[in-house]
């Protein structure tokens, strides 16, 4: 192992400290969150209000030195308040782009399904082609672009469902949820004095990260791996409960994932653990539960522990 990747490695371990210090006692949902950094995927976190979803991405967006924003969504946001617009220029005689929120690095869609189907819309283009197209002229996305989406609970008053499509190009879905009791003891008396924003720095940079993502797509997966993978994906398209099962972009999706997973964990080959780890927060929002297993009280969970059943596990393979 070389100095440059000594240095790229300790990069994730910094990044980590740092969002550790900002959301306590949240170790593995930290994990994922660089996990689809590096895999170069986007996230949907599904949470109440107030549980430190947007302190988590700015800390994220400090940490690697990137560009941050925010759109706060609602049934007034149009889809040009994301992609930014073509003003015309009186002294130069033409139209010139004028950027939305959505060229940055880090971009924090707020409460997405408050958002009107055209608006939500509007963000495919960009999380699936990295581009905008303003004006029919097209516009590159800054390198790394991670959209990272809340949404209420889709009980609560005044959302939009998001339709499959949007929600198939998520890498990943996942919750933060609420401390535990010490840890929460510990925020309000860590916070009284000053903001956790404040006291972390840069500790890597742009370079890094993309330095990062290259050499999660080189990460090992083994013949008997990718068998695992496929069989578990084409599993829940045959399982009794689901209506929908996992597509192939989920196939991809989950492999890419777990590659990102196993760097993070320091390691350069994937493991069937990190399939099992990652299979429901990967697949989970791809999926739809039949009437039926939803009235008898089935869900992800237990339909995923059903297929992980019966599909046998490979051994030995280790790089």
């Amino acid at each position: 192992m070389n100095a440059a990747t000594d240095k790229e490695l300790q990069a994730i371990s910094r990044i980590r400290a740092n969002l550790e210090t900002c959301i306590l006692g949240k170790s593995e949902e930290i994990n994922l969150l660089i996990t689809a950094l590096l895999a170069n995927g986007h996230v949907l976190l599904e949470d109440v209000p107030g549980t430190g979803k947007t302190m988590l991405i700015k800390a994220l967006a400090k940490s690697i030195s990137g560009d941050f924003r925010r759109i706060q969504c609602n049934p007034d946001l149009l889809p040009t308040d994301i992609t930014g617009v073509s003003i015309y220029h009186p002294r130069e005689e033409k139209f010139v782009y004028r950027p939305g929120p959505v060229m940055t690095n880090i971009l924090l869609a707020d409460e997405i399904n408050r958002a009107t189907t055209k608006t939500q819309s509007a963000l495919l283009e960009a999380m699936e082609e990295r581009h905008v197209t303003v004006d029919g002229e097209r516009h590159e996305l800054p390198e790394p672009f991670l959209l990272l989406a809340t949404q209420n609970p889709i009980d609560f008053e005044g959302t939009y469902v998001l339709p499959e499509a949007q929600l198939d190009r998520f890498l990943m879905k996942f919750k933060l949820g609420y401390p535990e009791e010490q840890e929460e003891k510990k925020m309000l008396l860590d916070q009284s004095t000053v903001h956790p924003l404040e006291t972390i720095g840069p500790v890597t940079d742009i370079p890094t990260i993309l330095a990062l993502q290259r050499r999660a797509r080189n990460v090992h997966v083994s013949d008997a791996v990718a068998d695992y993978i496929v069989r578990l994906v084409r599993k829940t398209r045959e399982h009794p409960d689901l209506f929908l099962g996992a597509s192939p972009r989920g196939t991809i999706a989950l492999t890419q994932a777990a590659k990102a997973y196993a760097l993070v964990s320091g390691r350069d080959y994937v493991l069937p653990d990190d399939i099992k780890r990652l299979a429901l927060h990967v697949l989970g929002h791809r999926m739809i539960l039949s009437p039926e297993a939803r009235m008898a009280g089935a869900s992800m969970v237990t339909v995923l522990q059903s297929v992980f059943q019966q599909v046998k596990v490979p051994v030995g393979t280790e790089k």
